[in-house]
């Protein structure tokens, strides 16, 4: 970070183009949070910067302030990009497999009503006579309710003594573990609903467990570990008799959107299963002849989650049982995360009355809202042991 330069820009075109600058190479990734410095930050883009970042020692006597005529705004605003920037990268860390395995879906309210479509008869479309009208496709009566919404979220403050020990590397961790924590928070609420521990399904008003193993569908199983092609076949038999609620034709599915969800003691297990070159099918019997055939479930991808893990250990399944879990869907057409707003920083004003308190020159509130929700369960099914 050429500070100088920084300087210059920040004299010649003032505080907004300074801002927009450094956030635009903070967006493009031409800078890191970790190329500033808070101290040369505030000696570059503070009016008499050198002199404010000084009067921070209080052995200096007195302390010059905002109230005093200096304006922190270019400073609080970059700082809060880097802050915005460093904790959204821990949020959106690759760890959180869920996460990116669902859809997120923006929404406005508080929990959410959604209406799906009229009754259509698949044996007559197509057919219009001449002369007559196309019929017209619409809402019908059947509707899902997501769950109410919830906001959280932390406080990562910048103190005088991070400014004047240039203590940037403790405000880019307290970022990151901010930004990490909210990750972690959201990757194990959506690992909780699609084990099936936290049941939010409402239909029609009526409320179902995501898994069930009789009508009005079954896509639960027992009895059943991942060893070869067969166990995987057995998850999608269930998926050949899960019908449609409103037409009571069999769902669509798109074997390429599948993914097959396993727990780490599984991980090579489904990869070996899924990457084999072949099958063989035989009966077992000494000196049979085995039929190769070519692999037919490499169509699939494949993902494993620690956190899906340890929710169900957590749920109080052993960790043997847990082990041997595994999902096969399409995981976004089957569960969405319902987000009121993405993860956000807001900059309070400065000189507050936390400032003189606690000597914090600026903080940034991080907040997201939202909820993992079932959107329909028709579209996964699991082997528990």
């Amino acid at each position: 970070m050429n500070y100088r330069e920084l300087h210059r820009l920040y004299e010649l075109d003032g505080s907004q183009a300074t801002v927009e600058h450094v956030g635009a190479a903070l967006q493009s990734g031409e800078l890191q949070p970790a190329d500033f410095s808070l101290r040369e930050l505030a000696e570059a883009v503070v009016p008499d910067g050198r002199e404010w970042v000084r009067s921070l020692d209080p052995r200096g006597g007195y302390e010059v302030t905002e109230a005093d005529g200096v304006d922190l705004t270019a400073f609080a605003n970059i700082s809060g990009q880097i802050v915005y920037t460093r904790l959204l990268a821990a949020y959106n860390s690759p760890a959180f497999a869920l996460s990116r395995l669902i859809d997120t879906i923006p929404t406005k309210f508080d929990g959410e009503k959604i209406a799906g479509m009229q009754p259509l008869d698949p044996d007559a479309v197509g057919t219009v006579a001449p002369g007559m009208p196309y019929p017209h496709a619409g809402f019908g009566e059947r509707y899902i309710e997501t769950p109410s919404t919830t906001k959280r979220g932390f406080i990562v403050p910048v103190t005088k003594e991070a400014i004047f020990f240039d203590r940037t590397h403790m405000v880019l961790k307290n970022a990151a573990e901010v930004g990490e924590a909210l990750g972690v928070n959201k990757e194990k609420r959506i690992a909780q609903l699609i084990a099936g521990i936290i049941n939010n399904y409402k239909e029609n008003g009526s409320s179902f467990n995501t898994y069930q193993t009789a009508a009005p569908w079954i896509n639960s199983a027992a009895g059943g570990d991942l060893i070869d092609w067969t166990d995987i076949d057995e998850l999608e038999q269930m998926f050949s008799d899960m019908l449609d609620p409103t037409t009571g034709e069999p769902i669509v599915i798109n074997p390429e959107n599948m993914t097959l969800l396993t727990m780490p003691a599984r991980n090579h297990a489904a990869r070996r299963i899924l990457n084999a070159t072949e099958i063989q099918v035989g009966d077992g019997a000494a000196n049979s002849t085995a039929t190769k055939a070519a692999n037919t479930v490499s169509q699939y991808g494949h993902v494993s989650s620690r956190f899906l893990y340890r929710a169900l250990i957590a749920s109080g399944v052993t960790a043997v049982n847990a082990a041997k879990y595994h999902f096969l869907g399409d995981f976004k057409k089957a569960f969405a995360y319902m987000e009121n707003w993405p993860i956000t920083v807001t900059r309070a004003p400065t000189n507050s009355e936390a400032e003189f308190n606690a000597d914090i020159v600026a903080r940034f509130k991080a907040s997201e809202r939202g909820v993992a929700a079932v959107l329909d369960p028709r579209f996964v099914a699991r082997k528990i042991n």
